[in-house]
């Protein structure tokens, strides 16, 4: 299974980490939205697309990536985050994104997240919260969500 991930990181490097974990599994290139060559897409079966989370949304370089991909056929997908605090149920972020990846012909998976060290204003006054994640339990969470997309990808085949 040829597998890409597309992964915005900027503030710890939080989200690189569980993206290069993710890669590992996968056997999969991880790169930032700028060093993606649109065109390519269409040959990968699986395509990942991650970032923090500021102020309850994906990063505006991701989101913006994404909604300038044109409608296609396309493959599979997933979607992966930190951040200092949980989904809140009132307003879940990742399924903004996944709606637009199926709005670009993407079959999503499924989506993975997990807590990360926030620095963002609130957080700074006290130092941040956190501070040692991803864990080790976190990323072997991630590691178990990419082993899980590579057994439901072979039972598909």
């Amino acid at each position: 299974m040829k597998t890409l991930i597309v992964c915005t990181s900027v503030s710890h490097g939080n989200t690189r980490r569980i993206a290069d974990v993710m890669g590992r599994v996968l056997d999969a290139r991880v790169v930032e939205p700028e060093q993606v060559d649109v065109a390519e897409l269409s040959a990968y079966d699986l395509v990942g697309f991650g970032s923090g989370i500021f102020s309850m949304n994906f990063h505006p370089r991701l989101r913006r990536f994404v909604q300038s991909l044109p409608r296609g056929e396309r493959g599979g997908a997933f979607v992966f985050s930190s951040s200092g605090l949980p989904e809140p149920g009132f307003r879940p972020y990742t399924r903004g994104l996944v709606r637009v990846l199926e709005g670009k012909g993407f079959q999503v998976a499924d989506t993975f997240g997990c807590r990360a060290y926030d620095t963002w204003l609130p957080f700074k006054l006290v130092g941040g919260i956190n501070k040692s994640r991803p864990d080790a339990d976190d990323l072997r969470a991630a590691r178990a969500f990419a082993e899980g997309l590579l057994t439901r990808a072979g039972k598909a085949s």
